[in-house]
């Protein structure tokens, strides 16, 4: 790379989901004066994509030729990439943390396996830089990665996990600057429209929405009610059960095909809820916040760090019905007193973009001055 090029960048993207994609898709155009090509591959056969992900781009042409920086998802896996991929083994490289396999329930998967954390860990390792989209992914990480090892029988590396550490930040998924639009109404605070948009899986707690939707009904709470997100063929009986119960009250169901509907939805919802047990960062929360509507959310996982306290409910993991009612009194007194929307504004893409800049640049530095260093 001359200096009046721009820098040749690869981006893979090995389990290509909305949010990956989006991430990307931001990135891309936020910063223009960087020469990309993506490879990406769909968001199906977890198991296959994150352990075969390297052999699937084998023949590709792009893994032959020569970049100036190298990003890579969660799930790519960069050790055997780099080991298959000579010229890519010295390319300055970087890992985005979308998620991290060892904060995922085990029946996230279909039996327990080390191998999905594997990736992860061996990964990171590669990697000149390791970048988290929020502070509880990057601490989760590091838990799972510190009681893995101490299971291992022998032959532990010393210092691991604080070199791990010390390459590892925290740079969050930007918001789209125009979803920060001003409200054209005002909130319903007599029968406000909830919105709950999160992957129709039970990680994202569908059982407890369901139980905070009828601790509502039972304390005479009025309200609307849309369910959006992405839905798969196998899905908790709980949404079943939502519509059954609940179909009245509704304004959307099921996934919206056209961004612009979605963000439509956005502008027009009062109320967006998480009752997530697992959610890395939260883009659907933040979204919804950032066009204006009020969260409600669990004291738990990266909510902390962007949803007010007073905004927040108790979290109660192993006891969903105790959580249900501290959702519904936590909901019925924002209304009642008149809590007001806070627009995450530190997450704006505009603010983002630069920071993502100067580290891809400094990513880029160091990987030239070690190799020079290593040539001499």
């Amino acid at each position: 790379m001359t200096p009046s090029e721009p820098p040749r960048t690869l981006l893979l993207s090995a389990y290509d989901a909305a949010s990956h994609r989006r991430w990307r898709e931001q990135l891309m155009t936020a910063l223009p004066d960087f020469q990309w090509q993506v490879l990406d591959l769909p968001a199906r056969h977890f198991r296959w994509r994150i352990r075969g992900n390297a052999l699937s781009w084998l023949a590709e042409p792009a893994m032959a030729r020569a970049w100036d920086l190298l990003l890579a998802t969660s799930m790519v896996d960069l050790a055997v990439i780099k080991g298959f991929f000579p010229g890519l083994a010295h390319t300055p490289s970087l890992l985005y943390m979308h998620e991290n396999q060892f904060a995922y329930p085990t029946s996230r998967r279909q039996h327990a396996s080390a191998e999905p954390g594997m990736v992860n860990l061996t990964a990171a390792v590669a990697a000149d830089a390791v970048v988290f989209n929020s502070a509880w992914n990057l601490e989760s990480f590091m838990d799972g990665v510190g009681e893995f090892l101490h299971g291992m029988p022998d032959a532990v590396p010393r210092g691991l996990p604080d070199s791990l550490r010390t390459k590892s930040r925290v740079l969050p998924v930007p918001v789209a600057d125009y979803l920060y639009a001003p409200r054209q109404r005002p909130m319903d605070r007599v029968r406000p429209h909830l919105l709950w948009n999160h992957r129709w899986e039970y990680d994202k707690g569908p059982e407890r929405l369901l139980g905070l939707l009828n601790a509502l009904e039972m304390r005479g709470v009025d309200f609307r009610l849309s369910v959006v997100g992405e839905r798969f063929r196998h899905r908790p009986p709980a949404f079943a059960a939502i519509r059954e119960r609940h179909g009245g009250r509704l304004v959307h169901w099921g996934f919206m095909e056209q961004r612009a509907d979605y963000d439509a939805l956005l502008a027009t919802a009062d109320v967006v809820i998480s009752t997530a047990l697992h959610d890395f960062q939260g883009l659907s929360m933040l979204e919804a916040m950032a066009a204006g509507c009020l969260p409600l959310a669990p004291d738990r996982l990266a909510y902390p760090e962007y949803v007010p306290a007073r905004q927040r409910y108790e979290s109660h993991p192993d006891d969903p019905e105790r959580e249900a009612e501290a959702a519904a009194g936590r909901l019925m007194g924002m209304l009642r007193v008149g809590e007001g929307a806070a627009a995450p504004e530190a997450w704006r893409l505009s603010r983002l973009a630069p920071r993502y800049g100067a580290l891809f640049e400094e990513v880029m530095r160091r990987g030239t001055t070690s190799r020079l260093s290593t040539a001499l």
